[in-house]
């Protein structure tokens, strides 16, 4: 296909693009093309570094989705009350499930129909999320986005990346930081960047204008991107959209020993000379029993992962936080916010805790295992038990599931969320970063149903402000990125938005966009990102001098 020639989208046709010496053959929609599954990497070797792709040769099937990355199963909290019992039937219907494969390393190209290897279009790159144990890139609909983009007349190119996961992609241990095989999942995601900056004006897409976006892990990952390799981009992407989810305190990669040699026994590994290469051949099925049995985001601990992105001297060199507060970050514009209470889904796991006493002892040891019972004591007088103050916000005594139900949320909600957002965002404005804007979602509080109003804006709801159009939920966010993807600004050239979104600066108020509802229908409003001053400034001092995981005490820099 020459370079003037439009890729044949009409329904009577199945579009094809060169790659390499290779016809890659996909789907036509009408009004936008797709080519799923495409390899990025050559096939995964188990805990080994992601290799370039071969040239490629004859014909490529890109009509089906290809493989998910292998998911860590999990299990839900037995309830103990019948509202959770609702609340756990409704989310086990709602989220998606995937069965998953260690062949994996695959992605999704969708493109407008009037798109050609000489359009340049700019490329969004989205990484799903998942608790770094489930996710693919299947689970968001890039046709949305395409659809969206050309009715706005700022036509982009979306890219959904799969990649590895759990122990598959996050395997911690000494051995695994003296093997330099550390975070593989990021290293996936950066090979898919490289293979995208090589082979995307193939579909349309220009090179140089790649945007990363991200919710919850994938967001993490972004952020992480941001700081990796002491924040060497490769110049592989220019922008970044960030939905739940910044750098977190996460320690040293020996800090997962503990499930490392879990693994190591479970597989019968422990008498080998090299455990990794044993865990490396060891029988599928009988490991993946072994990481399906490691805490999940479902567990008692909750939010202290057993396999998450952490410092391995390679990809991070030193803690996320601790580099962010050196300035070692990429300085690009950058897109990043919350939902207003992201802990109410992650205490579900933890509502046998009745007591403050106990819910105390159980964040000490379980988020916060070096600090002082001084910090502890400091923290709870931050985070009360007082309903009115607890999560989901804004609620008065209203939603309180259990005893220590808000607590419990508002704890671990600006714990893992907020506060590295917040700290994220001003270290960037502290470094002379690029314009960045910032964003609160507050919607679904009122929900009819209501059981649900326990969790309030729950993690993940932003994303039916970004996927779902039409509908009464709204869909704004979308319209914002699309801009953002295409002038690294959101409201730039984008004559429909519904309100201006201020970029978010050094006052002290810092402005930001807020996605509320009004009587049941989308409102959008400003607000200011001062809320809870006090209660998350002390988070972040506290994240700065310890990790979130189990593991020996470091000397901050200041």
């Amino acid at each position: 296909m020459s370079s003037s020639e439009q890729i044949p989208l009409s329904s009577a046709f199945a579009p094809e693009v060169k790659l390499d010496n290779a016809t890659v053959i996909g789907n036509s929609n009408g009004n936008y093309s797709e080519f799923l599954g495409i390899r990025y990497a050559a096939p995964a070797v188990r805990f080994s570094l992601p290799q370039q792709h071969p040239a490629y040769n004859g014909t490529v099937n890109a009509t089906v989705f290809g493989s998910p990355c292998s998911q860590q199963n999990y299990t839900w909290p037995t309830p103990v009350n019948d509202d959770q019992r609702h609340i756990q039937n409704f989310l086990q219907t709602s989220i998606p499930t995937f069965t998953g494969s260690e062949d994996c390393l695959n992605l999704n190209v969708f493109v407008p129909a009037s798109a050609t290897p000489s359009s340049r279009l700019p490329v969004v790159v989205w990484f799903p999320g998942g608790g770094f144990q489930t996710g693919a890139a299947q689970a968001n609909k890039g046709e949305s986005v395409v659809l969206r983009s050309v009715a706005i007349g700022r036509p982009v190119i979306w890219v959904g990346v799969n990649y590895r996961l759990s122990a598959f992609g996050f395997l911690a241990s000494e051995e695994v930081r003296n093997a330099k095989l550390g975070n593989l999942g990021l290293q996936d995601q950066r090979q898919a960047l490289r293979w995208v900056s090589q082979y995307i004006a193939n579909f349309g897409g220009d090179p140089s204008s790649v945007t990363l976006w991200g919710e919850s892990a994938g967001a993490m990952s972004i952020a992480l991107q941001m700081i990796a390799f002491n924040a060497n981009t490769e110049n592989l992407f220019r922008g970044a959209i960030m939905q739940s989810g910044a750098p977190l305190p996460v320690g040293d990669i020996t800090h997962g020993q503990k499930y490392y040699n879990d693994l190591v026994r479970a597989t019968g590994c422990q008498n080998a000379n090299d455990t990794l290469t044993c865990l490396r051949n060891a029988d599928y099925n009988i490991l993946k029993a072994a990481v399906d049995a490691s805490p999940s985001f479902l567990s008692f601990q909750s939010l202290n992962l057993a396999w998450v992105p952490r410092v391995d001297g390679v990809v991070l060199t030193d803690e996320p936080m601790q580099l962010v507060a050196d300035g070692i970050m990429a300085k690009i514009p950058f897109i990043s916010g919350n939902c207003d209470d992201e802990g109410t889904l992650f205490s579900l796991s933890s509502t046998n805790i009745s007591q403050e006493a106990i819910l105390r002892a159980w964040i000490h040891q379980n988020y916060l295992p070096n600090a002082t019972t001084s910090d502890i004591t400091n923290l709870f007088g931050n985070y009360t038990n007082d309903p009115r103050q607890g999560s989901p916000f804004d609620t008065g005594d209203h939603n309180q599931l259990t005893p220590v139900w808000k607590q419990a949320a508002a704890i671990q909600g600006d714990m893992v969320f907020q506060a590295p957002r917040r700290f994220f965002m001003q270290s960037a404005l502290n470094y002379g970063n690029h314009k960045i804007w910032g964003f609160l979602s507050k919607r679904f509080k009122d929900e009819a149903v209501q059981y649900l109003r326990f969790m309030g804006s729950m993690h993940g709801t932003d994303l039916r402000n970004a996927y779902d159009l039409g509908g009464k939920v709204g869909g704004e966010l979308l319209d914002y990125v699309i801009c953002f993807v295409n002038t690294l600004d959101p409201q730039n050239g984008c004559g429909q938005l519904r309100r201006e979104w201020p970029a978010y600066d050094s006052s002290a108020s810092r402005p930001m966009l807020e996605f509320t509802t009004v009587s049941g229908l989308p409102e959008l409003s400003a607000t200011t990102d001062d809320y809870r001053q006090g209660p998350i400034d002390l988070l972040i001092s506290l994240m700065i001098r310890y990790p979130l995981l189990p593991g020996p005490p470091k000397e901050r820099i200041n």
